[in-house]
């Protein structure tokens, strides 16, 4: 059997594990944070098509891209699709004020940085001086930070 995607464990089953002990433990709802969940998902969404239309290739590194994505989202960040992963998770774990979607959110830092410098290893080996002329000017995950 195949493992599941990162999709899939952020936006499928990270929230069933998450609601599934929140449930036993007694829900404690904070909306306000709930926006988080939209605003992450829908930012890996479409960022995912804005991607794949410009940049071709598939899902992730599974099949790489065809030319460099630096317009849209990636002239402000490199992987705006993994940090919208990060944003569900921290809407996830405010929003239900769950310690688990907590803990879930810190290894999911940890899991994705190593994605990260895999993917800059692959986009490196395929673009050269172009990709690390892009990753000179434009920061990690946020805009003029990290």
């Amino acid at each position: 059997m195949k493992a599941p995607g990162s999709s899939t464990l952020t936006f499928v089953l990270f929230p069933i594990a998450v609601l599934t002990v929140e449930f036993f433990r007694g829900f404690h709802l904070v909306p306000w944070f709930a926006p988080l969940l939209a605003w992450g998902f829908l930012q890996y969404y479409l960022v995912g098509r804005y991607r794949r239309r410009l940049g071709g290739g598939g899902p992730g590194m599974t099949v790489p891209p065809q030319s460099l994505v630096t317009s849209g989202p990636y002239a402000w960040c490199r992987n705006p699709m993994y940090l919208g992963h990060l944003i569900f998770l921290l809407g996830l774990a405010l929003t239900f004020q769950s310690e688990v979607a907590f803990a879930l959110l810190v290894l999911s830092v940890f899991r994705f940085q190593g994605q990260v410098r895999r993917d800059e290893s692959r986009l490196h080996d395929l673009f050269g001086a172009e990709y690390d002329a892009y990753a000179a000017r434009v920061r990690r995950w946020l805009p003029y930070l990290v």
